[in-house]
């Protein structure tokens, strides 16, 4: 006797959010450590063929407990602001960016919180960061940026750890989804 063969048809997939990611957002001090993830932004950003978001907050605390002879007015501060994250991107990535399409963005305020907001209002797939990798008293009195956003943020984070060989190279991301 032969057994007829039922086709059983797969199910069909469901929208995962992590299938196809349109939009990253790529947050930065312009420190020598956030080259680390923004390079990794990059590079996932042009495999993916996703717009990057390049976002810079000016830390209140950094900007506005100089001295009063020293504050800028709030223009001159976000022209500057502008111009330190296109030098930064231009210093860094200029060869890589090519093809890519980036959005530069300047805000002011608390950077986790500025993060959180600009992820959720621009409803972005995926925020990628470095992190310090502190750990012990380091972790408990400087906190970490990326670990509150990992706990706030309204998409997946890619944590891009300080130990990443280099810029570009295909890092040893800790991936913390949110």
């Amino acid at each position: 006797m032969v057994a007829e063969a039922k086709r059983i048809a797969a199910p069909e997939k469901e929208d995962n959010a992590m299938d196809r990611i349109r939009k990253i957002l790529a947050p930065t001090d312009l420190s020598d450590l956030s080259r680390i993830g923004v390079g990794s932004a990059i590079a996932l950003a042009r495999s993916q063929g996703a717009e990057l978001i390049v976002l810079y907050v000016i830390a209140i605390a950094d900007d506005w407990t100089s001295p009063y002879d020293q504050i800028v007015p709030v223009r001159r501060l976000f022209e500057e602001s502008r111009r330190r994250l296109d030098e930064f991107l231009r210093a860094n990535f200029a060869e890589a960016l090519s093809g890519v399409t980036v959005r530069q963005e300047v805000e002011i305020g608390n950077p986790y919180r500025n993060i959180v907001a600009r992820a959720a209002d621009e409803k972005v797939d995926l925020i990628v960061m470095s992190t310090h990798g502190r750990t012990g008293l380091a972790h408990m009195l400087m906190g970490s940026v990326t670990e509150k956003v990992v706990g706030r943020a309204p998409c997946p984070v890619l944590s891009v750890p300080a130990r990443a060989a280099h810029v570009g190279a295909a890092p040893e991301p800790a991936i913390a989804i949110a």
